[in-house]
């Protein structure tokens, strides 16, 4: 059994966490922490857990943590998780991080969307996790920068294209909603009830959002030249679930939906995650909630020789925790679904 500990328990991602990993087969949840919860069973802040997760949280000293486990998830904002993986990685331990800190690996792009990195030397070490991307380089890693869940979506539904060379990379412009989870559990006047309900709006728009260069960093990699994307979030009064909305240009030769339907159901043919749909059906968030499924279709629009990609996720799970588990999985040699084979819930 690998001992496993949740740095950061308290959050959205923290608790869908521990949600999957209070029934994985080979994993022992060892310690959960939270400074504001500490000295209260995590399954009094989150009464969902009753009986399955019953932990105390705490906030312990740096050796205390260090001892607790082999792998740790940390599951805490931009900034504090650059002072602490660090840390970690010098005690031996294997990390998965959930924060941005190590996932662009270009520090002075970093430094201009968020803040001065304080741990730079460790981006060169971080792998990208993105398992239906990166899985051998995920196999043999310690370090693992979880992926974004706007990102998430949207490079996994580009992927076979942009490697194929179905569409002009200049032309893309995605047009993404998420649920109100996405912006985490702590008290903001935009996603109170009242706020979000009844309501349906764009956020962050100009390409001023901190995804961007995540997601044109990976798609540059993916047709190798540098890619600049029209990028637009909304939020939905939902509480979990995205739905990104792709266009692009295709090429001459690429006009074809069984050719574009093939490209799909190659690349991900043995993807346990992905689920190509068929022609004609659209994904939706309410068929992945709850799940670590990303469902993928697309419609060719002839009048104007664009291709609309439509790929859905539930922002918490494949965007944040269950595709951290799946990391997990690949780099601790169990079975890739472990933990994870949960149909989704509905309605």
């Amino acid at each position: 059994m690998l001992n496993v500990t949740i740095i950061g328990a308290s959050g959205y991602t923290g608790v869908e966490l521990a949600r999957i990993l209070c029934n994985h087969p080979d994993i022992h949840l060892r310690m959960v922490t939270s400074r504001q919860y500490a000295g209260k069973p995590l399954s009094q802040v989150f009464p969902n857990l009753r009986g399955k997760v019953d932990l105390l949280c705490e906030n312990p000293s740096l050796e205390e943590l260090c001892r607790s486990a082999d792998l740790f998830f940390t599951a805490v904002p931009h900034k504090t998780a650059m002072d602490l993986v660090p840390q970690l990685r010098q005690a031996g331990k294997k990390v998965i991080d959930l924060s941005a800190d190590f996932r662009i690996r270009d520090v002075a792009v970093y430094e201009k969307w968020y803040q001065s990195h304080s741990s730079a030397e460790y981006l060169q070490e971080a792998v990208y996790g993105l398992p239906e991307l990166y899985r051998s380089a995920i196999a043999t890693s310690s370090l693992i920068a979880n992926p974004g869940c706007y990102p998430t979506s949207i490079i996994l539904g580009l992927a076979p294209l942009l490697k194929a060379g179905a569409i002009a990379p200049e032309t893309i412009i995605a047009d993404s909603k998420s649920g109100a989870s996405g912006a985490g559990r702590s008290a903001q006047i935009g996603s109170l009830y009242c706020e979000v309900t009844d309501g349906f709006r764009a956020y962050k728009v100009g390409g001023t959002h901190r995804h961007t260069p995540e997601i044109e960093q990976e798609l540059s990699l993916l047709c190798d030249q540098d890619i600049k994307i029209t990028f637009t979030p909304h939020l939905l009064p939902i509480s979990r679930g995205i739905l990104s909305t792709v266009y692009a240009q295709l090429r001459p030769g690429f006009t074809s939906e069984a050719i574009i339907q093939g490209l799909y159901e190659n690349m991900y043919a043995h993807e346990p995650f992905v689920r190509i749909l068929p022609l004609g059906n659209l994904p939706a968030t309410q068929y992945v909630r709850g799940s670590n499924y990303c469902d993928i279709a697309f419609s060719l629009d002839e009048r104007t020789g664009r291709i609309i990609v439509l790929s859905t996720i539930d922002n918490i799970v494949k965007g944040a925790a269950g595709q951290a588990v799946q990391n997990m999985n690949i780099m601790c040699g169990f079975a890739e679904t472990a933990g994870l084979e949960m149909a989704p819930y509905f309605p």
